[in-house]
């Protein structure tokens, strides 16, 4: 009993650290979130982008941080969510993790380990290339992903996040 008391602390604590650590949160818009310049056009860092079925125009970013996160597993028609992550070392995750999920990516990476331990889930696929990502999105009706701004999306759609 006591050392269940002592994990339920521990894990309560560094909750709140890992909270403490990502305050204040961004309230800008993620849909035009990063722009990089280039050559003086506006490219955003990202685009999120769903299957070409999805009937969604714009996704709230708190629904769209925790369809990566495993935390909503359905679309409103009752599809199954499929996301898709690009690799830990991508530029276009690295700003994705800190505009949408609003964590690093070692943090992501923590929240997995943890959640892989307690057996209660696992995480989206990690992806080489915006192309792959791509080919994902088209070939699952459920799924969602993000690529960066200047990749060409195919058959995917892009959304936007508030």
């Amino acid at each position: 009993m006591r050392s269940q008391r002592t994990a339920v602390l521990f894990f309560t604590l560094f909750a709140g650290a890992l909270a403490l650590a990502h305050w204040p949160p961004s309230s800008a818009r993620v849909a035009a979130q990063g722009r990089a310049s280039n050559s003086g056009a506006a490219i955003p860092a990202f685009r999120v982008i769903v299957n070409a079925a999805n009937p969604h125009g714009w996704l709230d970013r708190d629904f769209v941080a925790d369809a990566f996160l495993i935390k909503v597993s359905r679309w409103n028609d009752g599809q199954p969510i499929r996301p898709v992550d690009l690799r830990g070392d991508s530029v276009t995750r690295r700003k994705f993790s800190n505009d949408v999920l609003r964590r690093s990516i070692a943090a992501v990476r923590n929240y997995w380990q943890q959640l892989i331990f307690s057996g209660r889930g696992l995480p989206p696929p990690e992806l080489d290339s915006d192309a792959d990502v791509i080919k994902f999105v088209v070939r699952n009706r459920g799924a969602i992903g993000y690529v960066s701004g200047a990749a060409e999306l195919g058959a995917a759609r892009a959304v936007m996040v508030e």
